[in-house]
């Protein structure tokens, strides 16, 4: 089991009436992209303000690389983040930017400049000012800020938001290139579960403060995948049928109750005769699959 980098318990978020995070627990470990995925206003920023003390918490608790409370507090500083945009200056060259904030830091040796700039492709732009930056160059050399002291976890929240389809494949190879390259954790936040899909392995749908799912990539592929459902109440039974008498292997017992089969040349009506014909009581037969954009869409409309 790979190292758990940050886990919530039960962490909760109230302002007066309104209740900003109910109860989230979620778990993110070494080497994660981990997307955090919710409409405008479902909580995202707000998990990304408490752990990195932008807010604070009302109720639950977090753990940092293991460790809770004030030592937790000291593990933060392993955190890089861009949750709010920050202060560059328009006059100021990326690099000239850096270097301010790198003496705010404490930091002293401009290799670490150097070195943030080229993970975010902005080496060659160093000394043309930030005024002349597109939006994607602007949001990099926010991560470039964002890893300039070495961080082992990185935070973004809505990193992609308004960028063009170049600046944001471009993106993409900056968090690809930060997790294999580094072994930087990422937690990427956005509204779009189909851009996050194309870099994240792991994924959290949250709305209105609520976890809907907690889900790796593969089972979400799972889920959204083409296939015929079988419900039934003996699994077990059913499965036998198809492995010894229409010889399919490829299936997955998702419960107690139901098995999807992923067989593109299987056939609803002989499935279903040869489970009969074997004594499999089968109460529904069906075919599925949606898309990304209809499987968000299926979770957030059963929350209301």
């Amino acid at each position: 089991m790979p190292e758990i980098v940050l886990q919530t318990k039960s962490l909760s978020k109230r302002y007066k009436n309104f209740t900003a995070l109910d109860n989230v627990n979620m778990t993110v470990y070494h080497k994660d992209i981990y997307g955090l995925i919710g409409r405008n206003g479902a909580g995202k920023t707000t998990i990304m303000k408490v752990i990195t003390n932008l807010t604070e918490k009302s109720g639950g608790e977090y753990e940092i690389f293991s460790k809770t409370g004030a030592a937790a507090e000291k593990e933060k500083k392993r955190i890089g983040c861009l949750i709010e945009n920050p202060a560059f200056f328009g006059g100021l060259t990326a690099y000239q930017n850096l270097k301010y904030y790198a003496l705010q830091k404490g930091i002293t040796d401009k290799k670490q400049i150097n070195e943030a700039l080229a993970l975010v492709n902005l080496t060659e732009v160093r000394n043309k000012k930030f005024r002349k930056f597109s939006l994607g160059m602007k949001q990099r050399l926010g991560i470039a800020l964002a890893v300039m002291d070495n961080p082992d976890l990185i935070i973004l929240d809505e990193p992609i938001n308004g960028l063009d389809p170049i600046g944001i494949s471009q993106l993409r190879d900056t968090f690809r290139k930060l997790n294999t390259e580094r072994g930087i954790t990422l937690i990427i936040s956005s509204h779009i579960l189909s851009e996050l899909y194309m870099v994240a392995n792991r994924f959290m749908i949250i709305e209105k403060g609520r976890v809907l799912k907690e889900i790796t990539k593969e089972e979400l592929d799972l889920e959204c995948m083409r296939c015929h459902v079988v419900q039934t109440d003996d699994t077990k039974h059913a499965a036998t049928v198809l492995e010894q008498k229409l010889n399919i292997s490829n299936y997955k017992v998702i419960d107690s109750g139901e098995l999807r089969i992923y067989d593109e040349n299987v056939k609803a009506e002989e499935l279903n005769k040869q489970l009969i014909l074997n004594d499999v009581n089968v109460t529904g037969i069906y075919e599925t699959g949606i898309s990304l954009e209809d499987y968000f869409k299926s979770l957030v409309e059963e929350v209301g």
